[in-house]
């Protein structure tokens, strides 16, 4: 996954947290989603896919997990 400019989540705390949600999208139109502190373990998907992953979490659809 070299080459690819990864972004931190707004929500990260920053101060050295390992709570670091990193996005970054290749030339392909891939989107890319880390963890900062397993910068390996990369799950890509298509943009529609992760458009619907977006509104689900805006909708609440997940607050039912646990933490």
């Amino acid at each position: 996954m070299s080459g690819l400019t990864w972004r931190k989540s707004s929500f990260s705390s920053g101060l050295g947290s390992s709570e670091c949600v990193e996005v970054a999208v290749s030339s392909h139109h891939r989107i890319h989603v880390r963890e900062s502190d397993e910068p390996t373990a990369v799950i890509t998907t298509v943009p529609a896919r992760w458009a619907a992953f977006v509104r689900g979490i805006k909708r609440g659809d997940f607050d039912h997990l646990p933490r």
